[in-house]
C-alpha cells in the first residue's frame, strides 16, 4: 500500500521516494510483522486456549516426555499468517503478480493447514484429514499455482529446471513441470509439516530457508546482479524479498512464544502454509534444487518418515529408527530436546550457507 500510494507522490515529496527500494521496504516488513506477532501474540494464544478445552492431541505413541505439553493450544500458525499479510499489505507492490501468488499460496494452504487442525481438536484425535484428501487439496493448489508460475516463466526458462553449481544447464522436462510442481510445493508444505514435532524445532530453520531465498530472489529481480552472478534474470521477481521479509518477521514474532516451554504449537495452518510457500518461491526464482539443499533438514526430516514406513512394509515390522521422523529417534536415544533442537538448527545454518554458495560457484 505504502508504495502503491505514496511513491507515485514522490515528485511531490521527495521523501516517499525511500518506497522505491527493495531493500527499505523488506526492513519495514519484517519489523512491522515482528511487532504486529508480538503485540498480539498474547491475547491470540489466550482466545486459543479459550476455545481448545484441552489443546492440540498429543500421538499415542509420541515419546513419554510429550505428555507433558498436553493442554498447550495449538493454530498458533494463524498469528504468523495474520502478521505476514497485514505486512504484505503495508510494504508490498500489490500490483505484483509474485506477491499475488505468494498470497494465494499463503492463504490455499493455510485454510488446509487450519480445517486439519479444527478436525483434530474436534474430534480429540491427532489424526485430522484423511491423507489422501489432504493430498489431494494440496495437489491441486500446487498445480494452479504452477501454472500461473509459467505464465510469468521467461522463454528460456519456460519448463525448465536450473542445475546448482552449472551456469546455464538447464533441464526441460516438458509437461513434467506440473508434476515437478506438485512434488516441490505439496513435498515443502509436508516437510516442514513433518519437521514441527518439537518446540521451535521447524521454525528456526524456516526462517533460515525464508532468509536464504529473500536474498536469491532480490537477486534473480535485479538485471546487474543476475547477471554478474550468472544467475536468470526474472522480471519482478524482486518483490518477493518482501512478501519473504514479512514471513520471517512474523515467524520471529511467533517463536517468542514458541521457545521452549512452548505456549503454543504452529499447527498444520502454520507449517502447511509456511512450507507451500516457500517450495511456490523456490519454483518462482526458479531455483528449486537450492530449495533441496537450504531446507536440506526438511528433506532429512522427510525421507526419514519415507524410509521407516516403506522398511516396515518390506521387513514386516522391523524399523530403520527408534521412531521417525529422524527428531524422535533421537528422543528415544535419550538427548535431551533443547539439544536436538539446537544441533539441528547448527545443521540448517550449514546448509543454508551452502545453498548460497552455489550462487557464485558456477
Amino acid at each position: 500500500m505504502f508504495y502503491n500510494l505514496l511513491y507515485p507522490l514522490s515528485g511531490h515529496f521527495p521523501y516517499f521516494n525511500i518506497f522505491k527500494y527493495l531493500t527499505v521496504r523488506t526492513a519495514g516488513a519484517l519489523l512491522t510483522a515482528l511487532l504486529l506477532a508480538l503485540f498480539f501474540g498474547s491475547p491470540i494464544i489466550n482466545l486459543l486456549k479459550k476455545k481448545q478445552q484441552n489443546g492440540q492431541p498429543i500421538r499415542a505413541y509420541s515419546p513419554e516426555n510429550h505428555l507433558a505439553k498436553s493442554g498447550t493450544p495449538t493454530m498458533g500458525g494463524i498469528l504468523i499468517l495474520g502478521a505476514t499479510l497485514v505486512s504484505v499489505f503495508l510494504w508490498a507492490d500489490l500490483t505484483n503478480p509474485f506477491i499475488a501468488m505468494s498470497v494465494f499460496v499463503l492463504l490455499g494452504f493455510g485454510c488446509i493447514g487450519a480445517y486439519d487442525d479444527w478436525l483434530k481438536l474436534s474430534t480429540g484425535k491427532s489424526n485430522g484429514m484423511k491423507s489422501r484428501w489432504k493430498f489431494a487439496a494440496q495437489s491441486v493448489l500446487s498445480l494452479v499455482i504452477t501454472y500461473a508460475i509459467l505464465k510469468l516463466t521467461p522463454r528460456d526458462l519456460y519448463c525448465g529446471v536450473t542445475i546448482p553449481f552449472f551456469k546455464n544447464y538447464i533441464v526441460y522436462i516438458g509437461y513434467g513441470y506440473f508434476i515437478w510442481g506438485i512434488c516441490v510445493i505439496t513435498g515443502a508444505s509436508n516437510a516442514v509439516n513433518l519437521t514441527d514435532g518439537l518446540d521451535g524445532l521447524a521454525i528456526v530453520p524456516a526462517m533460515y530457508v525464508g532468509g536464504s531465498f529473500l536474498l536469491i530472489s532480490y537477486l534473480t529481480g535485479h538485471a546487474h546482479f543476475s547477471d554478474y552472478l550468472y544467475i536468470h534474470y526474472i522480471p519482478k521477481s524482486g518483490e518477493l524479498a518482501v512478501f519473504l521479509g514479512a514471513m520471517i518477521g512474523g515467524s520471529l514474532g511467533f517463536l517468542w512464544f514458541n521457545a521452549p516451554p512452548a505456549k503454543v504449537f504452529m499447527g498444520d495452518s502454520g507449517s502447511l502454509s509456511i512450507g507451500a510457500v516457500l517450495g511456490s518461491i523456490a519454483m518462482m526464482v526458479h531455483h528449486e534444487l537450492v530449495l533441496s539443499i537450504v531446507g536440506g533438514l526438511f528433506v532429512i526430516e522427510a525421507v526419514s518418515v519415507i524410509l521407516q514406513v516403506l522398511f516396515f512394509k518390506i521387513s514386516h515390522g522391523k524399523r530403520i529408527f527408534l521412531m521417525a521422523p529422524i527428531h524422535h529417534h533421537f528422543e528415544k536415544k535419550g538427548w535431551p530436546e533443547p539439544t536436538i533442537t539446537i544441533r539441528f538448527w547448527i545443521i540448517t545454518t550449514v546448509l543454508a550457507l551452502i545453498g548460497l554458495m552455489t550462487l557464485k560457484i558456477r
